[in-house]
């Protein structure tokens, strides 16, 4: 391998501020297909706009992000789109703490086929919207030991070459900082390195926060020092239930406000893009119970009011 860094200048993906975008509102849902309206869209990319983001991420090749596309070139928002297929477990894997679903064979043939169908929507869309989707993602998290939605990194290396032909779009794959440690193979076909790092998953203060991203950047960068490698999920959630690996005590909006601050001022220095997770709640999310922290990650409310980060 190639050990020469790659420079600013040769950054595949210009340094801006970027966010997750996945504004499901109170019964809207994914799985159900009932998606925010156009009027909804533009309120929240009013809202994105304001606060100086200039890249979104959206993780499903659905009507969702084709209205988001629309509604950015009719309104002409300076916003550009990565956007992912949303794909489905192609393989059983019962260490996923949450889903003990075991598919049979032929089911877990169907759901590949489905997958094909997802990323063939991924390819439309992207050339559709040309102007606006800048990168598209083989996948998010589909190679952890817990995933829910596992897919063999051979076939994410089979979308990668079939996004690159057919798109001529910046190809990435979302995944967390540990697994990428794993994923030379596929490390190959990407055009970015796209990491997730979340230091109240490993169970960290306010105070180790930072240094724990900085590692998880510092590492992979020099596991693959030819690649652009950006963060594409970092935050800090706001509400959680005892029973978690994080530190109850640390979440909240407080630290949220105090997490944010001490981050851009680490990337925006570095010129480090890092698309922070999220926008805005999600109530759709996990349990039925109101506190589950998948929940409360949005620098919003769901109801789109402010958390304290933006109200000072």
């Amino acid at each position: 391998m190639n050990t020469t860094a790659i420079s600013q200048e040769k950054m595949p993906i210009p340094w801006a501020r970027a966010i997750c975008y996945s504004g499901y509102r109170e019964n809207q849902h994914p799985n159900k297909q009932i998606y925010p309206s156009k009027s909804q869209i533009k309120e929240d990319l009013e809202i994105i706009v304001k606060h100086g983001f200039s890249y979104i991420r959206m993780y499903d090749a659905v009507i969702y992000p084709e209205l988001v596309c629309q509604v950015i070139r009719e309104n002409n928002f300076p916003l550009k789109l990565m956007l992912g297929p949303g794909l489905l477990s192609e393989v059983n894997n019962p260490n996923c703490a949450w889903n003990k679903t075991v598919f049979s064979d032929e089911e877990l043939h169907q759901r590949a086929v489905q997958n094909d169908k997802r990323i063939e929507n991924l390819i439309r869309i992207a050339n559709t919207y040309s102007d606006i989707v800048f990168a598209v993602s083989v996948g998010n998290e589909n190679t952890p030991t817990w995933g829910e939605n596992t897919v063999s990194e051979n076939r994410l290396i089979e979308f990668a070459k079939k996004l690159k032909t057919e798109t001529g779009k910046i190809v990435t794959f979302n995944e967390g900082a540990r697994e990428w440690k794993k994923l030379e193979k596929l490390a190959a076909y990407m055009d970015v390195i796209c990491i997730h790092s979340y230091p109240l998953w490993y169970g960290l203060t306010l105070a180790e926060a930072l240094e724990a991203n900085k590692k998880d950047y510092e590492d992979i960068k020099n596991l693959y020092p030819t690649k652009q490698v950006l963060f594409s999920e970092i935050g800090w959630a706001t509400v959680c239930l005892e029973n978690t690996e994080m530190q109850k005590p640390e979440v909240n909006e407080e630290n949220q406000q105090k997490y944010y601050q001490q981050l851009w001022e680490w990337t925006d220095k570095e010129k480090i893009t890092a698309f922070v997770f999220e926008a805005f709640d999600e109530p759709w999310k996990g349990s039925d119970n109101p506190n589950e922290v998948e929940k409360h990650w949005g620098l919003y409310y769901e109801n789109r009011t402010p958390k304290l980060m933006y109200r000072n």
